[in-house]
């Protein structure tokens, strides 16, 4: 194995780990990690970072499903508004002058943009669903939460196949605002659930524009499961609240770079 190869699996196991102990950071963390630090087009991070969280994020889909902690209404809701909307994204990708730099500065500034508000959303989760929470009685806001949760989707839709960035952390923070009375279980696991045909149709997209390193993609999944099975261990001995400050930190310093590169 190339030492390059062993590179990108240490790699995968460090992130892994992180998102053993955090639940977060996993898209957040190996995209930019590919662009800045091993030179990779961010075209092909992204695309193949795709296809690494629907692999890793199947696992957890069984795992929840298991134990009832999935609501396949709000996953559908969510995927209603967010595979068409990765389907065009993908399509419009396709459309721009191949060998240009166009595609690379869209997908390099949508990264940045993805962390900022990745960043936001990890500091900030908890006081958007307590005020939430206070409003969610409102029968305007429960008439139309279908067809907002749909929208959310289709945001989401086009953020995670422009940057990878955005179906962890940010689709839990939507949850928890659109539906502060469901249990974080269940938000977890919804969430999770969302991310495996959005994740797979945006990469298979990719894929089919040119976007996948298959080598890569198997070097990362050799370090990443080994390090997501560490962390998740180890998550109970280290405080949350301090890797979740730091983690914010790292993703406001590496989205600021990239936005105003």
């Amino acid at each position: 194995m190339p030492a390059m190869d062993y590179l990108y699996t240490l790699s995968g196991f460090a992130v892994g780990a992180i998102v053993g102990l955090t639940g977060v950071g996993g898209g957040s963390l190996m995209t930019p990690l590919l662009v800045l630090l091993f030179g990779v087009p961010p075209a092909t991070a992204v695309g193949t970072d795709l296809l690494y969280a629907a692999l890793t994020k199947a696992g957890g889909t069984v795992a929840h499903g298991r134990k009832g902690h999935i609501d396949w209404a709000v996953t559908g809701r969510l995927a209603a508004g967010s595979i068409p909307a990765a389907a065009i994204t993908i399509l419009v990708l396709s459309q721009m002058p191949k060998g240009s730099n166009t595609i690379g500065a869209i997908i390099a500034h949508g990264l940045g943009f993805a962390l900022l508000l990745t960043a936001i959303a990890i500091l900030f989760g908890r006081k958007l669903r307590a005020y939430a929470e206070k409003h969610d009685n409102s029968p305007l806001r429960q008439r139309y939460l279908p067809a907002i949760t749909v929208a959310v989707g289709a945001l989401l839709g086009v953020l995670v196949t422009i940057s990878s960035v955005g179906a962890g952390a940010l689709g839990v923070a939507a949850l928890f605002f659109l539906y502060p009375k469901l249990s974080p279980v269940r938000i977890v696991g919804s969430d999770v659930a969302h991310a495996v045909p959005l994740t797979l149709v945006a990469g298979l997209g990719h894929w089919l524009l040119g976007s996948v390193d298959w080598a890569l993609l198997g070097a990362l999944l050799l370090g990443s499961l080994p390090g997501i099975w560490i962390g998740s261990h180890l998550s109970a001995k280290v405080p949350e609240h301090i890797l979740r400050r730091i983690l914010a930190s790292m993703l406001v310093l590496i989205g600021t770079k990239l936005v105003f590169a």
